[in-house]
């Protein structure tokens, strides 16, 4: 069959939608591949830009560190310091305390040696004797060390039947009693030369309050207290000392 000219029209038509269908085709995948670049940018610059912030928040933070940490540095130079200062006053502190009690046990030494040397060892020989014990002999801190123990007296007076031992004290509390109690007790063991003598015992001080000097008697002591710029026996007349 012979082609007429409308077929060649009609392939030509066919033709020319083919090739505009081609064309159609190849301007949408331009399209598609303009599009994916311009994903891919975007992408690209929002990696970056993340990537940018990442980076300054972590320079922020590592800054945020590092000002932390010096802040936390000063704080413990400055805490160290004010430490360093509070010892420092401290031990100031202690060393005047220590200074000033130091001192005062000084004086508190000086006044009960110028007490003893003073008022009470130029009285007891008249005050003794006014209690009927003549004194004939005097010893003051009499120290005795023996392999069973030792014994130290403040102030030792005798005569040929009788000891007075004398402890004395700036204030006298109880507890200065019981040891004197226990220094009678056990005189003679340390001191046999004095095995046949009638020992009594005696509690001197600057300052006696009322309940010991009460105790001191009921247990048979002489108390003498200082009064004024002199020592007196307090002991009432009737009092007898007891004999160890």
């Amino acid at each position: 069959m012979a082609t007429t000219y409308e077929d060649v029209l009609a392939l030509l038509g066919e033709v020319a939608k083919a090739q505009h269908e081609v064309l159609e085709a190849q301007r949408e995948l331009v399209e598609i591949q303009k599009e994916n670049e311009r994903k891919a940018q975007e992408a690209q610059r929002r990696a970056e830009e993340q990537r940018l912030e990442d980076k300054r928040r972590a320079e922020e933070q590592w800054l945020e560190d590092k000002r932390r940490a010096e802040e936390a540095e000063r704080k413990f130079q400055e805490e160290r310091a004010e430490n360093e200062r509070f010892f420092k006053a401290q031990r100031q502190e202690t060393d005047r305390r220590f200074k000033q009690v130091n001192d005062q046990l000084g004086k508190l030494g000086n006044r009960l040696g110028e007490f003893v040397e003073g008022l009470v060892k130029p009285a007891v020989v008249r005050l003794f004797r006014e209690r009927g014990i003549e004194v004939l002999e005097f010893y003051p801190e009499v120290e005795v060390s023996r392999a069973d123990g030792g014994i130290e007296i403040d102030l030792l007076v005798v005569n040929d039947t009788e000891a007075v031992l004398v402890e004395v004290k700036s204030k006298l509390k109880d507890s200065d009693v019981n040891d004197h109690l226990e220094r009678l007790a056990k005189f003679k063991r340390m001191m046999p030369r004095y095995a046949d003598v009638r020992a009594m015992g005696a509690v001197a001080a600057m300052v006696i309050p009322e309940n010991v000097a009460r105790y001191a008697e009921r247990q048979g002591l002489f108390v003498l207290a200082q009064s004024g710029d002199d020592v007196v026996i307090i002991n009432d007349a009737q009092f007898r000392p007891k004999a160890w």
